[in-house]
């Protein structure tokens, strides 16, 4: 009878006429959990009538954490931590990461396994507010509307990213997993350690308590030898245009190589006032500190970096793509403004294909780093590569036609110029089946062409 006077009450109201069919089916089912709590007939007629016209999701958002406050300390505490691991997380957790992550006592040098709470206590210490999603394996919010709620009320959880990077190294520098080999595959019995390795730094650059720089030091001291290093490797390994890694001379990745690839830059601060510090190291990749912090865009890293006066802003990769080259190819125009404003940055080096910074922009389509580039008179715009293409034979094989029209209104560069093979970037844009760059380029080649051979463009 309860659960019938529920529904024809929430269908009354005039706001939900507004909402989705499974926000409506949402607002409905969290009241009757709210009424469902109460322990007496009684109770649950006086919490039906409560429920005014005005109750809307937000309201029942915020009534059902309340009854999540209300569980008791270490009920309250598990159903708040668990949505704010879910709701704060850089991917989806597995239930098995968020049971362990929440059993983590923050500087505890040692996990305990039997602290470790069972799925089933946080799905019912949440109060229904999240849900597992059985085709992915991972927990989630019961509707993105909750996520909104979460954002819009940042003090339910208030320094959660310190929080969370606290918990994150804590992990990492307990006795187990300090134990573990660099060699190891099988990481059964650490289900937190894959998301802890790589994702601590981000919740760090986000907010970095002195307990979470404590700990961050710590692990950093031992970095070539922990495990943690090799999974961070292995997962930048498998990004696009990343650095072949020599897992063999982990010894070369330091501390500063890997708070410089997080970008928190009060931890690179205080590395780099290390007296054995060495800022121009290359790594097991073949890149230094500065070159990390130039394909991220960590503007804060490059800073401090630069303002050494030890630091090799030219140091090349083993391609020989400078920082400077890393930034203008990733489009991070901060970092690109900071190393043209120092005065040691050779704009215009090529790698060993003979690309020049100008040259990864544009074949990236990155207009504001071209623009900046192209402002700079000891920059060349038509300068070709080992293969004779230009920066235009970029723009135009990818199709930026922002990069294109920048070009070609550029007094520099050669419309038509072709490469050792004879093709134009005009011939490009046609085999690339790109339109735009087409309509821009096939104008000036018919007038070029005409004027030398009597004739149009093929």
């Amino acid at each position: 009878m309860f659960l019938k006077c529920m529904y024809k009450q929430q269908h009354k109201r005039r706001h939900n006429h507004a909402l989705t069919d499974t926000s409506r089916f949402l607002l409905v089912s969290l009241n009757i959990d709210a009424i469902l709590q109460e322990t007496t007939i009684h109770l649950r007629r006086q919490k039906l009538n409560s429920m005014t016209d005005g109750l809307g999701l937000d309201d029942a958002y915020g009534a059902t954490l309340d009854r999540i406050k209300r569980q008791g300390n270490e009920k309250a505490r598990l159903g708040m931590a668990t949505l704010m691991w879910i709701s704060h997380s850089e991917r989806p957790l597995k239930p098995g990461e968020l049971c362990n992550v929440l059993a983590v006592e923050i500087g505890s040098p040692s996990l305990n396994t039997d602290n470790v709470p069972s799925l089933e206590t946080l799905l019912a210490c949440c109060q229904g507010l999240i849900a597992v999603n059985k085709e992915a394996s991972t927990l989630q919010l019961i509707h993105a509307t909750l996520q909104k709620y979460l954002q819009a009320h940042p003090e339910l959880f208030g320094t959660a990213h310190e929080r969370m990077a606290e918990a994150c190294l804590s992990y990492l520098d307990s006795q187990q997993v300090n134990a573990l080999s660099t060699t190891l595959s099988d990481l059964e019995e650490t289900p937190f350690l894959e998301y802890s390795s790589l994702y601590w730094g981000m919740h760090a650059k986000r907010g970095l308590s002195d307990s979470a720089k404590h700990l961050a030091l710590k692990l950093l001291e031992d970095c070539p030898s922990h495990i943690s290093t090799k999974i961070l490797l292995e997962a930048l390994a498998q990004k696009p245009y990343s650095r072949a890694v020599d897992f063999n001379n982990l010894s070369l990745f330091s501390g500063l190589h890997c708070a410089s690839i997080f970008g928190i830059a009060d931890i690179v601060a205080s590395l780099v006032e290390i007296e054995s510090c060495d800022i121009n190291q290359k790594d097991c990749a073949g890149n230094t500190p500065l070159m990390w912090a130039a394909w991220n865009g960590h503007e804060g890293v490059a800073e401090i970096l630069l303002g050494r006066q030890d630091i090799n802003p030219n140091k090349p990769d083993n391609r020989g793509q400078t920082p400077l080259y890393c930034a203008a190819w990733t489009g991070h125009e901060g970092v690109v403004k900071m190393l043209l404003g120092h005065d040691d940055v050779n704009p215009d080096k090529p790698d060993v294909y003979g690309q020049t910074p100008l040259f990864g922009a544009a074949s990236n389509g990155h207009e504001r780093v071209v623009e900046v580039l192209l402002r700079r008179d000891d920059v060349n715009p038509d300068k070709p590569n080992n293969n004779g293409q230009t920066p235009l034979f970029g723009a135009a094989w990818d199709g930026h036609e922002g990069v294109v029209r920048m070009l070609l209104e550029h007094g520099g560069v050669s419309p038509d110029k072709p490469d050792k093979l004879g093709r134009t970037p005009l011939w490009w844009a046609v085999k690339s089946g790109h339109a735009g760059a087409v309509a821009l380029l096939q104008p000036l080649a018919s007038i070029i062409s005409n004027a030398s051979q009597g004739r149009g463009p093929t």
